[in-house]
């Protein structure tokens, strides 16, 4: 998955003014306890991120 998707995907469903301020913010377990963006920049594939941050906020199925 390519970083635009990703974060396409986020504000479509955290709406563009949210996704920023959540990936920033929002600490994950699945994440090893850090939030999206700390993820991303320790190299995890922007495919797995979506992953959890779909399993932790329950993203509907169809949005996955």
């Amino acid at each position: 998955m390519r970083l635009t998707v990703f974060w396409q995907r986020m504000a479509d469903h955290f709406g563009a003014a949210y996704a920023d301020s959540f990936a920033r913010d929002h600490v994950m377990s699945g994440l090893g306890g850090r939030t999206v963006h700390e993820a991303l920049d320790a190299g995890w594939s922007a495919k797995e991120v979506w992953r959890v941050v779909c399993s932790t906020m329950d993203v509907p199925y169809d949005r996955r």
